[in-house]
């Protein structure tokens, strides 16, 4: 049993730690990002090295290396992209008339360069392990690269869970091009077919002809593929399957240490009932605003109006602060300074959709009419 349990619990390790490092280093300040990826950089070529030199042998020890060689591949791709260093050509929000194919194309824009990053990294396995007995590295970059697609495909395409609130500040745009849906028909397709791959390396690994490494390597490959496709039913499942990851994120000391929703809830508690667009108000000094929100909101329409708050786009605005209800559930959301994010949170109390804006000379009348036009399709 050994040799069969011992795949699957290296395999869970290896993925909680790669995937708690990423989290940790992009939710450090930016200025880090640059030595983060430095040292990503000279680990990804040693573990190119070491795939290489493991991709001759068939041992248990060599398919433990070289799975661990393609796991280390794939996340320096992942950190690349979450640190900002490798998207794409588009690094804004999806324009609000955007539809159809224009959407896909434009949010294919946002990642072309990591798209085309992670195929030169397959390539590089490729003909590093060509012709080898040994590809493991090469099989395991590319599962993760491929349950990677599909997951960004089914929150193209929407899914009730997005995560959004995961994602770093400095790619908050992203948000806009998901959909919340309750489902969509790309994803009973993809989850059939990770399933299936999923049965097969299992039926690989019990085999009795199966050799030591023939155990292992299959064995890994089935555990992260059952690990993907739990993570694809995460995205429609009512479960914040995210909250195992919070923890490894680090929220810096202050006002930013709080949640999202808290801090916006205490900023709502403080202010009074929305007030009027009122034209005759001093707009040369600093004021506070507060406004309702539709009763239901498109949070991909909100996080484009908090796209073009954080760029400036209706004046000389400090923050914008709210709370709002989806079709899903309640978000709260803030921007300013360049930066918005959203957060799905389960409210304590009652609340009504409102935000509340802050700064000097910004254009209330568009505002109230750029959140007015968030209102969710019936």
């Amino acid at each position: 049993m050994i040799a069969y349990g011992l795949p699957i619990a290296a395999t869970l390790a290896l993925w909680w730690v790669s995937t708690g490092v990423i989290f940790r280093l992009d939710s450090l300040d930016r200025r880090t990002f640059g030595r983060s990826m430095a040292w990503a950089t000279i680990i990804i070529l040693l573990s190119l090295w070491l795939a290489r030199q493991s991709s001759g042998q068939t041992t248990r020890g060599a398919a433990y290396l070289a799975f661990a060689c393609g796991l280390i591949a794939w996340g320096w791709q992942l950190l690349s992209f979450y640190t900002g260093f490798v998207t794409g050509p588009r690094q804004s929000a999806c324009p609000p008339d955007c539809r159809g194919v224009s959407r896909f194309v434009e949010a294919a824009r946002t990642s072309l360069h990591h798209e085309l990053s992670a195929a030169l990294g397959a390539l590089a396995l490729l003909a590093l392990t060509y012709g080898q007995p040994n590809r493991l590295a090469l099989w395991t970059y590319l599962l993760l690269w491929g349950m990677h697609q599909s997951a960004k495909l089914n929150a193209f395409f929407g899914v009730p869970n997005l995560g959004e609130d995961m994602l770093p500040d400095h790619l908050a745009y992203l948000a806009s091009f998901m959909r919340r849906r309750p489902m969509n028909p790309v994803f009973p397709f993809s989850v059939t077919v990770s399933t299936i791959a999923t049965t097969l390396l299992f039926e690989r690994a019990l085999r009795a002809d199966a050799t030591g490494f023939d155990i292992a390597a299959n064995m890994m490959l089935a555990a992260l593929m059952a690990l993907a496709v739990a993570e694809h039913w995460f995205l429609v499942v009512p479960i914040d399957a995210n909250a195992i990851w919070r923890s490894f994120q680090r929220r810096p000391g202050g006002d930013k240490g709080r949640g999202t929703a808290q801090r916006v809830e205490e900023a709502l508690a403080e202010t009074s009932a929305p007030t009027p667009t009122a034209a005759a108000a001093d707009l040369e000094q600093p004021d506070s605003w507060s406004a309702c929100l539709p009763a239901i909101c498109d949070a991909r329409n909100v996080a484009q109006v908090l796209d073009l708050v954080a760029a400036g786009g209706f004046g000389e605005l400090e923050s914008v602060q709210g709370l709002m209800r989806t079709n899903a559930n309640w978000v709260s959301f803030e921007a300013g300074k360049g930066r918005a994010r959203m957060e799905a949170f389960a409210p304590q109390r009652p609340h009504e959709p409102r935000m509340i804006a802050r700064g000097r000379r910004f254009d209330r009348v568009r505002l109230q009419a750029a959140l007015d036009a968030c209102a969710a399709r019936v």
